[in-house]
């Protein structure tokens, strides 16, 4: 169980209004606006809390800080796309159909995630 406090209570607001998978970084300036007093260090210790409690989704992203989303909020099977200027990773609908058709003879596909790069909409204006 993870005790209930304006801490965890912040960081939990910050991930319910973000609209997308957040860093630690991120997560932590949206918590400050109501707890200006809250760490990264106490920002991390919560993530690996609630994410232990099963109530976080982890988002890996090669070479970083994972992002998180409130696993209620967890989404059908979708993908992501990763700004590789802002750094935000952003949910994407929809799959791509035939990637079977893509294996090497005699594979047999289980699941798979894709990852899109580029720019986001703020990025590129």
């Amino acid at each position: 169980m993870v005790r209930r406090t304006k801490q965890r209570t912040a960081i939990e607001t910050a991930l319910r209004e973000g609209g997308r998978p957040l860093s630690p970084d991120e997560i932590l300036t949206a918590a400050q606006a109501t707890v200006p007093s809250l760490n990264l260090a106490t920002v991390y210790r919560t993530l690996k809390r609630l994410a232990a409690a099963g109530m976080l989704t982890a988002i890996e992203v090669l070479g970083e800080a994972p992002r998180y989303r409130l696993a209620k909020e967890e989404m059908h099977h979708h993908h992501h796309f990763y700004c590789s200027s802002c750094q935000g990773v952003f949910c994407m609908e929809g799959c791509v159909e035939g990637l079977s058709k893509l294996l090497p003879q005699g594979f047999q596909m289980t699941g798979h995630d894709i990852f899109l790069y580029g720019l986001c909409l703020q990025c590129r204006k």
